[in-house]
């Protein structure tokens, strides 16, 4: 299997992309691309490679900026993020990795490899930790704008992902709203409210921001932009909890002594809690398979983005997605007529 990484994304660009990249080809057993500037990978190839490497460097001059914005993405034709999907769009890479600027992998992914047939939109897919397990939130951030229709397709796809990665069967569907009745929300949420709960899919109806760790809903469907907001809302509190926890630590004896007693099992929460476990966000519904990382990636994130890639490869997600909302669309044809 071969994987293409976007070795200049993220905030520490080669440094680190190539370092996790290497790390996931050695446990991963795939060989990957490391597409970019050509001297700055280099740089950190010779420093890090083994012998054995499998690992080929690809030259793509351009970079896309983290705050850069449309015009960057359509004028930068040799951009690393482009370069490599287009390695998948030519059948050389399986699937393509980026830390990078996620409006531009979004953009780009859709110009190059488009859409899987039937499905209107990609939505991008984000593993939170909650209580008793993952929950999978959908959309954060590809779409601020949605139809009422799109956030069933974002249902069906995270339902997907969930029996394909997740091992879990029949996964409970909710709809992140204001409010648990029926009544509350938007006009968008209550429309799609009645789609969802006329579809095929274990719709529970709707659900909380708080609801969200809580383990009530096994996927929880959004738009792009209220997604986006709880996500970020949710990094913001996890980082703040654990800096006055470290600070509380520092006060006095007794609570540093506590601290060594409890440091194993504040290490396994810790794990849980932190987004380089997850590697990345899933971009379903493109003709292909992409994986968005954090622009802070570490090198552990950056091979986790990958790992991700690789079993999205081996479960044929994409296919499934295909086959499932081509299903939906002509069941929503026949009742139609």
């Amino acid at each position: 299997m071969k994987i293409a990484v976007d070795a200049m994304g993220g905030d520490f660009g080669p440094r680190v992309t190539v370092e996790g990249a290497l790390r996931a080809s050695g446990d991963f057993g795939v060989d990957v691309f490391l597409v970019g500037v050509e001297h700055l990978i280099k740089k950190e190839y010779d420093r890090l490679a083994p012998k054995a490497s499998r690992a080929t460097i690809v030259d793509a001059p351009e970079a896309i900026g983290m705050g850069e914005g449309l015009l960057a993405f359509r004028r930068k034709k040799a951009s690393s993020i482009r370069v490599a999907a287009q390695l998948v769009k030519d059948g050389q890479a399986e699937a393509f990795v980026s830390m990078g600027n996620t409006g531009a992998v979004v953009y780009i992914s859709r110009e190059v490899l488009g859409t899987l047939r039937g499905v209107d939109r990609p939505a991008l897919a984000l593993l939170v930790p909650g209580v008793a397990g993952p929950t999978l939130l959908i959309d954060v951030g590809a779409n601020a704008n949605c139809q009422p229709n799109n956030l069933v397709q974002f249902a069906i796809m995270g339902k997907i992902f969930m029996e394909t990665i997740m091992a879990l069967p029949n996964p409970r569907v909710g709809l992140m709203s204001i409010g648990e009745e029926r009544s509350k929300g938007n006009d968008l949420v209550r429309e799609a409210f009645d789609r969802l709960q006329a579809s095929p899919l274990r719709f529970i109806g709707n659900v909380e921001g708080k609801d969200l760790f809580s383990g009530a809903a096994d996927v929880v469907v959004s738009d792009g932009f209220t997604g986006n907001v709880a996500l970020k809302v949710s990094e913001g509190v996890v980082e703040s909890v654990l800096s006055m926890a470290r600070h509380e630590i520092t006060k006095n004896i007794f609570a540093r002594l506590g601290y060594v007693l409890m440091k194993r099992h504040l290490k396994k929460i810790y794990k849980k809690v932190d987004y380089s476990e997850y590697g990345g966000a899933q971009l379903l519904g493109i003709n292909g398979v992409c994986v968005i990382g954090h622009g802070r990636s570490n090198a552990h994130a950056v091979r986790n983005a990958v790992g991700r890639a690789r079993e999205f490869v081996l479960n044929r997600v994409q296919d499934r997605i295909q086959t499932e909302i081509l299903r939906y669309e002509q069941a929503l044809k026949g009742a139609g007529a």
